[in-house]
């Protein structure tokens, strides 16, 4: 049985309230003196003052898992500041809003989620900012699957969700509405482009090789999408931050070896031991480092996920090279 590590509501609640009492202040400038704040047994220690930085001009908007934030951002352009709350290599099932979020969601105009619960720490977020713009949800119209949250792995759910922000965006700032839908249409050109080479690329490798095995159950739209068999992951839920049992862990051994399965691939948001160690008992390769998995979240910038496409050729790329295939090469409009 998965068992979740605890989630304690009423804590983070009042932390996320305490810490954005101490920069909220009525726009006065801020002055904190030196506090200690318990955050499910961190212990952070604030000083200082300092001046509310102003809010930026024209549209803001703030987005939170990476993917969106970069959905939003291609969408936006140069019509507005798009804010991201979730970082890179940074899971959103788990995300601790500092206090920055709660400033940032007080000026925002509209705020672009994921949804499908993806962010139970959100309304929290919310409720402690005072946040009263408009609340875009990219998941509408999605066809969800077993409540995974994980839509945006599929690139034709992502050309979805691209259309539905530009078009809350659009109601929000309908000065703009002609750049953000002419952005949205060139971004979702270059999602038909990326779909259809993935699918190209993954092709020529027999079904039957098609095998993938995970950290945790975050690419299931990906798979179905790209015609690959899920041979099941180390971490049977769709939370990262869950924990697989010892009967778990054996009998995902014992189909990896079953199922003839190559590689064990790990994911950027998870450390790779447990990958490692189930790689070594099924006697497969892992496939971790510079060679790891974007699902739960993008990259750095400058690394090989730091965009959603970037993400999504480079995941496309291992898979293939790991069940024995050459990669084709990119489309012109997938190219720099």
């Amino acid at each position: 049985m998965v068992r979740n590590k605890p989630y304690v509501r009423d804590m983070k609640t009042n932390w996320i309230r305490r810490a954005w009492m101490s920069i909220r202040c009525n726009n006065k400038a801020i002055c904190v003196t030196t506090a200690v704040v318990a955050v499910v047994g961190t212990v952070a220690v604030l000083s200082g003052c300092s001046s509310p930085a102003p809010a930026p001009a024209g549209l803001q908007v703030v987005a939170t898992t990476t993917q969106v934030t970069d959905f939003t951002t291609e969408i936006v352009g140069t019509a507005g500041t798009v804010t991201g709350i979730v970082s890179a290599n940074q899971s959103a099932h788990s995300f601790d809003p500092p206090a920055k979020v709660l400033q940032d969601l007080s000026r925002a105009d509209a705020l672009v989620i994921s949804g499908v619960g993806i962010e139970p720490w959100l309304q929290d977020a919310i409720d402690a900012s005072g946040f009263d713009g408009t609340l875009i949800d990219a998941s509408t119209g999605i066809n969800v699957v077993d409540g995974d949250p994980h839509i945006w792995t599929s690139v034709a759910n992502a050309e979805k969700m691209v259309d539905t922000i530009a078009s809350g965006l659009s109601k929000v700032d309908p000065s703009q509405a002609s750049t953000f839908e002419q952005n949205a249409a060139a971004y979702d050109k270059k999602l038909a482009a990326l779909k259809d080479w993935a699918q190209k690329d993954i092709d020529q490798i027999p079904a039957a090789q098609r095998l993938l095995i995970t950290n945790h159950d975050a690419l299931a739209y990906f798979v179905t999408e790209f015609g690959i068999t899920f041979v099941g992951s180390i971490i049977p839920s769709f939370d990262d931050n869950a924990e697989p049992s010892a009967a778990e862990i054996d009998a995902l051994v014992a189909k990896i070896k079953e199922s003839g399965a190559t590689a064990v691939f790990s994911e950027s948001t998870i450390s790779p031991k447990l990958a490692e160690t189930i790689a070594a008992e099924a006697g497969v390769k892992v496939y971790s480092g510079e060679d790891v998995l974007y699902a739960d979240t993008l990259g750095p910038a400058g690394s090989d996920g730091a965009t959603y496409i970037q993400a999504t050729i480079h995941n496309v790329r291992v898979l293939v090279s790991a069940w024995g295939g050459t990669n084709i090469p990119l489309p012109a409009e997938l190219t720099p």
